[in-house]
C-alpha cells in the first residue's frame, strides 16, 4: 500500500514539472505588447509675407516740468495758515504755504531799524554844518522813516567828503544789516511760486523747523516731462520739435506730446540717447509710466513672429508633412513681445504656440478648428 502511494505522488509530481515547463516556455515566446506612439497636437501660424511698418518704442515715467523741493532757511515753530500743509493741497500762485513762527526774528529787525534811525538822527547837527546844502535830502529821508515798513534807500552821496563822513559813522553798514534781516524775515513765509499741488509733505503744524530741514515737495500738474532713450541708429527719428505720440500700458488712451530737448551725448555703456519729451494732459499724474511711439521705415517681404517661440535666436520650428522641422531666419527688428523676420516663404505653416520638449524630426498634429455649420 505504500508503495503504491509513493508511485502515485512520483507520477504527480512528474505531470506537474511537465505543465509548468510547458507554461514557462509558452510564456518565454509571448510576444511584447508595443508601445503606442503619442502625437502631439500643435497650433501653427501660415506665413504671410507683406510690407511691416516699423515702430519703435520707448518708455519712462512722468516728471513735473516746474517741481520744486522746499526746505527751510530759518529756525522757528510751524504755525497754521489758510490750509493744511498736507499732499494732495492745491494752492494758487504766490499763496502761502508755510509760514514759521517770526516773532523773535521780527523784533530783532525792529531793533536794528531802531539803531538806524538813532544813528541818523546823531548825524544830522553835523551835516547841518559841515554839508548844509544836503541836508535836507538827509531830513526828508529821517522824516519819511517807517518803522512798520521796509527801510528805503539811503540818499544818494554827490562827493566823497560826504560818503566818507557818511561811511565814516557805521551808517551803510547799520542799513545794510537791517536789509540782510529784512530778507531774511521773508524766508518765514514760503509762498507757491507757481498754481500747483503739493505732492510730499513732511512736517506738520507745531513742528520745530530747523535751517537746511526738507519740508515737502510742490509741483505743477499741467505740464510733464518724460526723458526715454532711443538706439544711436534711430537718433535721426527724434528732432527737436517732432510730435509723438504716447499711451498708457493699457494701450486705453494716448496723448500727443513733442521732443523738446535730446542730449548730444550717446551713453557708452547702452549706446542710447536721452530725449525728453513735454506732454500735457488732465489724467497724466507725477510718476505715472508711459511709452511712446516712434514710426521708422518700413519692412518689405517680412513677416512678425512672437519672442518667445525662437531657438537660440535665430530659428523657428516649422512644420512639413506633420513632422517638427527648424528653419534659420533672418530677424530684423525686435519689438517688446514680436519679432519682424526675414526668411520665411509664404503658406510655411510655424508654430503659434510653444511646444514643450520640441525637437527636430518630432511627430505632430496640426490642431484644426471644427467650424460650426
Amino acid at each position: 500500500m505504500r508503495k503504491l502511494i509513493s508511485i502515485a505522488l512520483a507520477v504527480l509530481l512528474l505531470i506537474g514539472s511537465i505543465l509548468l515547463a510547458k507554461y514557462l516556455i509558452d510564456s518565454k515566446n509571448k510576444p511584447k505588447p508595443v508601445a503606442e506612439k503619442i502625437v502631439k497636437t500643435v497650433f501653427t501660424q501660415t506665413v504671410s509675407n507683406k510690407l511691416i511698418p516699423i515702430i519703435i518704442t520707448a518708455n519712462g515715467n512722468l516728471l513735473a516740468k516746474n517741481k520744486i523741493e522746499l526746505y527751510a532757511e530759518v529756525q522757528g515753530i510751524l504755525v497754521n495758515t489758510s490750509k493744511e500743509f498736507k499732499a494732495g493741497t492745491t494752492y494758487s500762485k504766490a499763496e502761502t504755504l508755510i509760514s514759521i513762527n517770526s516773532d523773535e526774528f521780527y523784533a530783532n529787525l525792529q531793533a536794528q531799524k531802531s539803531t538806524l534811525f538813532n544813528a541818523l538822527t546823531a548825524i544830522m547837527p553835523d551835516i547841518r554844518l559841515d554839508f548844509p546844502d544836503k541836508y535836507d535830502k538827509w531830513k526828508f529821508y529821517l522824516q519819511n522813516f517807517d518803522l512798520n515798513k521796509p527801510v528805503q534807500k539811503l540818499p544818494e552821496t554827490t562827493s566823497e567828503k560826504e560818503k566818507f563822513f557818511i561811511s565814516g559813522r557805521g551808517i551803510y553798514t547799520t542799513y545794510y544789516n537791517v536789509k540782510n534781516s529784512e530778507v531774511k524775515l521773508n524766508k518765514y513765509t514760503l509762498r507757491a511760486p507757481f498754481s500747483g499741488i503739493l505732492t510730499e509733505s513732511l512736517v506738520n503744524q507745531g513742528t520745530l523747523i530747523r535751517p537746511g530741514q526738507k519740508l515737502g515737495e510742490f509741483i505743477d500738474p499741467s505740464v510733464y516731462e518724460m526723458s526715454v532713450s532711443v538706439k544711436s541708429e534711430f537718433r535721426d527719428l527724434l528732432q527737436v520739435g517732432k510730435n509723438v505720440e504716447l499711451f498708457n500700458l493699457e494701450k486705453t488712451k494716448t496723448w500727443k506730446g513733442k521732443v523738446i530737448r535730446i542730449n548730444g551725448k550717446v551713453d557708452t555703456s547702452t549706446q542710447t540717447i536721452k530725449a525728453v519729451i513735454e506732454v500735457s494732459g488732465a489724467d497724466l499724474k507725477e510718476g505715472q509710466y508711459l511709452e511712446v511711439a516712434l514710426s521708422a521705415k518700413s519692412e518689405e517681404n517680412a513677416f512678425e513672429v512672437s519672442r518667445n517661440l525662437f531657438v537660440d535666436k535665430t530659428k523657428l520650428y516649422v512644420v512639413k508633412d506633420s513632422i517638427l522641422d527648424l528653419v534659420t531666419i533672418i530677424p530684423v527688428f525686435e519689438n517688446q513681445q514680436t519679432v519682424v523676420v526675414r526668411g520665411l516663404e509664404n503658406g510655411t505653416q510655424i508654430l503659434a504656440k510653444p511646444v514643450p520638449g520640441a525637437h527636430k524630426g518630432m511627430l505632430v498634429k496640426i490642431f484644426k478648428e471644427n467650424k460650426v455649420q
